[in-house]
């Protein structure tokens, strides 16, 4: 049976992960426990409550910087930044929904997971805005690497490593991100009826253009009439969306420049204040993907201009998928019926991507009994997965700390 561990403060964590490392014990770290349904199931011996690790240290809204301990609510955190009309830039999605969770996630949660919305080919991924971290590691060993700026020359950056670790390192104790002031005005353009080459092709041509777009995304007919937005859900046929944020006069102006392009094209529409930020939110937390809630669910990363015949051929036994970051993220949702009892559609969608450099899939919802017996991200080249595994070494070296999380051994 596991037992549960909740150290009080980050001296009690210490003690905890040095006693765990000198007898061989392996631990599970949950700080809020929204995403143990992302990654492989972890078996430990014991579980670390890390909850008590909460609560924002520091907030300078003028120096765009903010710390907090790693165990904090991501939703505590957003309320603060929304006060001063500041928000983190790479737009972390929400899984609740997805993992059928009532937890709440924190921002230590989002950064171990690298977690970016479809802000990201704008703002870059939640590693870019990873500014400081204190943790302790699986030798028990307390560590501090970054600061309050983003150039800082005081030692190795480690938060590039903890972040997409899923606490396989280390237990992150607190983190320092740089935030950003929100947008004064947002507006979405919907171009409607593309099929999804030439929906591609338009994003492309968007994320090309001058107008400093911070969102692309295309849904498919039958995804698109799931949105709870009118004109998307009523539209009767696949959406094509243009996000556009700034000042108020930049946004108008880049907005009707798309609106007359796009409007070359086909017919378009456009969304304002409650309505974008209603699609963006359902494109980045998977909303469109959910109806089945047996559906197996995967994420790829892939060249845009081969989002087309990769979602072609992965879907080629069933399912559906949608795109974001103009084509170059696709959302795929596999029946559980014909895939569960196998490798969950591993082998047709891997292959899809045409060979080991030209993306990466990650299984991101499938019973406990699939994700333990696939890969469930991305299968490293040899020479990388050396590196992981010495740099599991030098910092958990007895593998004690979420042990089998990412992949086998690590």
């Amino acid at each position: 049976m596991v037992q549960n561990l909740k150290p009080e403060d980050a001296g009690q964590l210490g003690e905890a992960l040095a006693w765990a490392a000198a007898e061989a014990r392996t631990v599970e770290l949950v700080g809020g426990g929204s995403k143990v349904g992302l990654g492989r199931p972890v078996a430990a011996e014991y579980r670390l409550d890390l909850s008590a690790l909460n609560g924002v240290s520091l907030y300078e809204p003028e120096e765009l910087v903010l710390r907090a301990g790693a165990a904090t609510p991501l939703g505590q955190i957003q309320a603060m930044l929304a006060q001063q009309r500041q928000q983190l830039a790479f737009e972390p999605p929400d899984f609740g929904d997805l993992y059928q969770s009532l937890n709440e996630q924190t921002i230590g949660g989002v950064l171990a997971s690298n977690l970016a919305g479809p802000r990201r080919i704008k703002a870059g991924a939640a590693r870019d805005h990873f500014l400081g971290v204190e943790g302790i590691s699986g030798r028990g060993t307390a560590f501090k690497s970054g600061g309050r700026v983003v150039k800082n020359v005081t030692g190795y950056d480690l938060c590039k490593l903890m972040a997409g670790s899923f606490g396989t390192l280390a237990a992150m104790t607190e983190v320092t991100v740089k935030v950003l002031p929100a947008p004064e005005k947002v507006r979405t353009v919907l171009l409607f009826g593309l099929d999804d080459a030439a929906a591609i092709l338009a994003m492309s041509q968007a994320a090309g253009s001058p107008h400093e777009v911070s969102g692309l995304a295309h849904l498919p007919g039958a995804i698109a009439a799931r949105s709870a937005v009118s004109y998307v859900g009523g539209a009767g046929a696949a959406v094509t969306a243009v996000r556009l944020e700034g000042p108020a006069p930049s946004v108008a102006h880049r907005t009707a420049v798309m609106r007359q392009q796009w409007g070359a094209v086909g017919a378009v529409e456009e969304l304002h204040g409650h309505n974008s930020a209603t699609l963006w939110r359902e494109i980045a937390n998977v909303a469109p993907l959910l109806p089945d809630p047996d559906g197996i669910i995967w994420k790829l990363s892939v060249t845009p201009s081969l989002g087309a015949d990769v979602a072609g051929a992965a879907l080629a036994m069933g399912g559906e998928a949608y795109y974001d970051w103009a084509g170059g993220l696709l959302w795929l949702s596999l029946s559980h019926r014909d895939h569960a009892m196998d490798d969950g559609g591993a082998a047709l969608v891997r292959n899809a991507l045409g060979g080991p450099d030209s993306g990466h899939a990650t299984l991101i919802r499938g019973p406990d009994a699939l994700r333990k017996r696939i890969a469930v991200f991305q299968p490293s080249a040899p020479p990388l997965a050396a590196l992981s595994g010495r740099i599991k070494d030098a910092f958990d070296p007895r593998r004690i700390l979420n042990p089998g999380r990412m992949y086998g051994d690590i």
